[in-house]
């Protein structure tokens, strides 16, 4: 890793300047919502019209299109954008082996409808998001299944999509091997046993809540899994559930997400080929005429592509606020007014969320305030690796599942969008997110742990910090790209 630290990207206007082509972009999305012309393919016109204004307040537009690149060469993005062709894929093929049908079929026969079958949906996500430790794979996997069913079932499609939504965001906060949750930790200096142990106590509150919100809001629509055109129920579907299994088994065998995804993948085709959901040459098949789908594989890459698109544009606005030096800025700022723990840990979450609030992804947001500022604050204050980890870590995990132009709510809003044009059911609002009740949960709980002091402990004999401890490594911002 080169220690070389690149020069500030200058802008005309400084920080406000560095931040114009994302709040430009913001402001774009909320007037196509108001107008009705909210559509993913349009938000990329938006998000490259800002691309286009942000140059020219650049004072050296060579270095701010150099600055565009690294944006959307990020590391992160790279992972994000793989795991889009293997979840969207394992999806596809979860779909059209007849999972849907089996929902349905225990909806209608075991009377699992409404609220109840939200709730399903809800733990169902939070399951899978835990197993992979990955929202944005969550999402993409899951989504295309849940939601249809859900709204056949009776569900209310607006708490449906955010009960998916929360159990997505569920499994990123709390999975041990969720990458926020290995950031969080490594730039802390903490075990990340101690991190998941002293997390529990906020994660089960705010799943209650979830739950709680769900089953009172989740129901009031009618059930019409038996008279929708195209639809019936199967039992038999339910064995892709199987493949689901596969997966997770191969991920607590501690393999690669993407490993386990190919072994979940095929685990599905084999499903699915004996249920009789599809035949070899639904999964691929040369296509008659130009044009034509190719089987399921091109059809799952097809039903994310608008979205990896849409995450590496976004990748590169963050990326122009990041070496503008917009969050360096925001940092010294909330740094001059920390005077104890209290304080210490409300600054913690405040620029935390704050920091993710403009970054699309939230490992990069941890990593872009967890070695530099969040360690200075323990350092300084007294507070345990662990407590600090955990108040970064629940705080980039709350929020950001609430901001339309984040990766795991596009990949979500994306999936929806596809959903409800495949089986002609409503679309809710992009805005829906902000419902996500397991984000403000947490963010609740969260805040009031660091009011009050609670699961707050002294700073214990053997923590340590990230940077003077030799086994734990370090984390740096390099380059002016978040990398670890």
């Amino acid at each position: 890793m080169s220690s070389i630290q690149r020069a500030p990207l200058k802008m005309y206007g400084g920080a406000l300047g560095g931040s114009v082509p994302l709040l430009l972009f913001i402001a774009g999305m909320i007037g196509l919502t108001i107008s009705g012309g909210a559509d993913m393919p349009v938000f990329w016109a938006v998000a490259w019209i800002a691309c286009v204004i942000g140059f020219f307040f650049a004072a050296s537009k060579s270095d701010y299109c150099s600055a565009l690149i690294r944006g959307i060469g990020n590391s992160n993005g790279a992972v994000v954008i793989t795991l889009y062709f293997f979840a969207g894929v394992f999806g596809q093929l979860l779909k059209e082996g007849g999972l849907v049908e089996g929902l349905l079929w225990i909806g209608t026969e075991l009377h699992v409808t409404g609220a109840a079958f939200a709730v399903l949906a809800l733990i169902c996500a939070m399951a899978f998001s835990v197993a992979t430790g990955t929202s944005v794979g969550t999402a993409a996997a899951m989504t295309p299944v849940l939601y249809p069913a859900g709204v056949m079932l009776g569900c209310d499609p607006a708490v449906l999509a955010v009960a998916i939504l929360a159990g997505a965001g569920f499994g990123d906060n709390c999975s041990p091997h969720s990458d926020t949750t290995i950031a969080s930790a490594a730039s802390q200096g903490a075990e990340i046993k101690d991190v998941v142990k002293a997390r529990i106590p906020f994660v089960l509150i705010a799943a209650a809540f979830s739950i709680v919100f769900v089953l009172v809001f989740g129901g009031g629509g009618e059930v019409t899994a038996k008279n929708t055109p195209g639809t019936e129920t199967n039992p038999w579907g339910l064995l892709m559930f199987l493949s689901f299994l596969v997966l997770i088994f191969v991920v607590f065998r501690n393999r690669h997400m993407i490993e386990a995804f190919i072994w979940g993948i095929i685990a599905a085709v084999i499903l699915g080929l004996v249920t009789n959901g599809f035949s070899f040459g639904d999964i691929f098949h040369f296509p008659a005429v130009k044009g034509d789908s190719s089987g399921l594989v091109q059809d799952g890459i097809a039903s994310v592509a608008n979205t990896m698109i849409f995450v590496l544009i976004i990748l590169g606005l963050s990326q122009i606020m990041v070496e503008a030096g917009v969050i360096q800025k925001l940092l010294q700022f909330c740094g001059r007014f920390v005077r104890g723990k209290r304080s210490a840990e409300l600054a913690i979450i405040g620029v935390t969320t704050a920091v993710s609030v403009p970054i699309s992804h939230n490992t990069a947001a941890a990593l872009v305030v967890g070695p530099g500022f969040v360690n200075a604050m323990g350092r300084k204050f007294g507070i345990a690796p662990s407590r600090r980890a955990i108040m970064m870590d629940c705080s980039v995990t709350s929020l950001y599942f609430t901001i339309p132009w984040h990766s795991s709510v596009i990949t979500w809003f994306g999936m929806l969008t596809i959903a409800s044009h495949d089986w002609n059911i409503p679309l809710p609002s992009l805005w829906t997110s902000f419902m996500n009740p397991y984000a403000w949960g947490l963010f609740i709980v969260t805040i009031i742990a660091a009011l009050t002091g609670w699961k707050r402990k002294a700073v214990g004999p053997h923590d340590v910090d990230a940077d003077e401890d030799p086994e734990h490594g370090h984390l740096s911002r390099v380059d002016g790209e978040v990398q670890g």
